[in-house]
């Protein structure tokens, strides 16, 4: 046993552990999307498998972490025997971790006197692991292989040695290998804090001590949940919305049913779309990680995000759906597109439940911008960033401008590490003004970014939505202006689609403007 205030340490001392875990990454970084973005995530583990701290990173990361670990360990365990002191394992295989290939994600267990104690874990979007296009993340790829390197869990520590030969792979199938390297051996530093954070509780509070204080760190967690759901009212709440095609055409669909009832929520994707042939499929943990993203905002953000909240939520996909596909249906815009437009449609439906709890859509994509090629001294580069867009009206405030919203918490690039680690200039960055649509409330303003290239050969992919369906607004409020990519070159521009791929040559500039998020509630928004 535990005495109540001892526990509450334990609780926040796990929690900031995983925060601290983050920091170790970001500070070891060698790539400019973990080290000025911030595109990582930390979780800590018990010996069960079981989420019981998490820190505020990434929505997308985050919510599929529990599914991916849980995976992991089972190959791990059936092929290997399980995981032995002194390791740490490594994987990127989307059907395995639960997001994309880009995502790799690198696991520690951690042992206290010989006895497993729980996990360190954390997940981090590599810039470039091969595949057909610089950054990974190609817009017509027709499965999964051509993503890039698919790695199943393997030793990246050995006896807390450095396995050579793993991160040899992963630089041999990347046009970044430095980068590949230095953010492993991140993410290696980031494990190494959880672990010593862990193993200090441990030794203050002795095993039984704090395994008193997870459990009942988690059972609290879960008590509330019911209580928040309880609070909402039952109902059954149905939503849909649609996602474009490499067309244009808003023809893929998202619906769902949710049905609250006693402080539990059931959640039933039956009139999904099927798995298409191009990467806006979901593995199943990306939805996952939706799910719980919408159902903590519009409860109680404040109750502490661990296993324990997942056990009122019910998800059913069915499989070989857009939100559950069948290997090895490609997924890398799954990840980033679609699992935000998932987090819009559950929260609309929620928004049937408790309308004054819930804003207006946000501009319901990621704006993903994805650029590599060849320098004239031959060595290759490669870019990736997600750009914000408008934040949807809430109830009581105006929606936030050119914000990264719902599934991703990251940063932008700078404008100084664009221009200092690739040959590219930023040439236009601002407010997309009046993009943001009117109501009582007025929905954020996107951003429109230009980037020109300035030297060698590159090719460019853009991942995005929201160019055809504005994102709808709430309550009577309008809608948010739909987001446009154009291409400068020799004078002339050109509207380009969402989602393509395209040559560049110097002096080319490329221009990315994003949606606005709806406004909330009639009546014309304030000057």
């Amino acid at each position: 046993m535990i005495d109540p205030i001892a526990a509450e340490i334990v609780e926040s001392a796990l929690i900031y552990a995983s925060e601290e875990m983050g920091i170790a990454v970001r500070n070891s970084a060698y790539s400019p999307n973990v080290k000025e973005r911030l595109d990582h995530s930390c979780a800590l583990f018990d010996p069960l498998g079981r989420l019981v701290a998490q820190a505020e990173h990434i929505p997308v990361h985050l919510g599929s972490l529990p599914w991916g670990l849980r995976r992991m360990l089972a190959i791990i365990e059936l092929e290997h025997g399980g995981m032995r002191e002194g390791e740490m394992w490594v994987a990127n295989d989307p059907y395995v971790t639960g997001t994309h290939l880009n995502d790799v994600t690198v696991v520690r267990p951690v042992f206290f006197h010989g006895r497993l104690a729980g996990y360190a874990a954390n997940k981090a979007h590599h810039a470039d692991v091969g595949g057909s296009v610089p950054g990974s993340m190609p817009a017509d790829a027709k499965e999964l292989f051509a993503e890039g390197l698919v790695v199943p869990p393997l030793r990246l520590v050995d006896g807390d040695r450095v396995a050579a030969e793993t991160v040899a792979l992963f630089r041999a199938n990347s046009r970044t290998p430095d980068a590949r390297s230095g953010d492993l051996r991140a993410q290696v530093a980031g494990n190494y804090t959880g672990e010593r954070r862990l193993l200090e509780l441990y030794e203050r509070y002795g095993f039984d001590g704090v395994e008193a204080a997870i459990a009942r760190a988690l059972d609290s967690s879960e008590l509330r949940m019911r209580a928040a759901l309880r609070a909402i009212g039952d109902g059954t709440f149905e939503a849909l919305d649609y996602l474009e095609d490499l067309d244009g055409a808003p023809s893929i669909a998202i619906a769902l049913r949710l049905q609250l009832r006693d402080g539990k929520a059931e959640l039933d994707y039956s009139g999904t779309s099927p798995q298409v042939g191009f990467p806006l499929n979901a593995v199943f943990g990306v939805t996952l990680s939706g799910v719980h993203y919408a159902l903590r905002a519009v409860t109680d953000p404040s109750i502490p995000m661990n296993e324990g909240c997942f056990r009122p939520v019910t998800v059913r996909a069915p499989h070989g759906s857009l939100l559950n596909p069948r290997r090895p249906a490609p997924v890398s815009g799954g990840n980033v597109e679609t699992s935000m437009r998932n987090a819009e449609v559950v929260l609309q439906a929620l928004a049937k439940a408790a309308p004054q709890r819930v804003p207006a859509c946000s501009g319901g994509t990621m704006n993903n911008v994805m650029l590599g090629g060849t320098r004239p001294d031959g060595t290759t580069w490669a870019f990736y960033e997600t750009n914000g867009c408008g934040m949807g009206a809430r109830p009581n405030a105006d929606g936030i401008d050119a914000i990264h919203c719902h599934m991703t918490n990251t940063l932008n690039t700078p404008i100084e590490a664009v221009e200092r680690e690739y040959p590219l200039r930023v040439v236009r960055y601002e407010i997309a003004e009046g993009t943001g649509g009117a109501g009582r409330q007025r929905g954020g303003n996107g951003l429109i970014r230009a980037l020109q290239l300035t030297e060698g050969s590159a090719r460019a992919t853009l991942l995005a939505d929201r160019h055809a369906l504005r994102p709808p607004g709430a309550q009577g409020g309008e809608p948010g202006a739909c987001g446009r990519h154009t291409l400068e070159r020799d004078g002339k521009e050109t509207p380009l689609r969402a989602k393509t791929t395209l040559p560049l040559e110097p002096g080319d500039v490329l221009t990315i403007a994003t949606p606005g998020g709806g406004g909330y509630g009639a009546g014309r928004s304030s000057p």
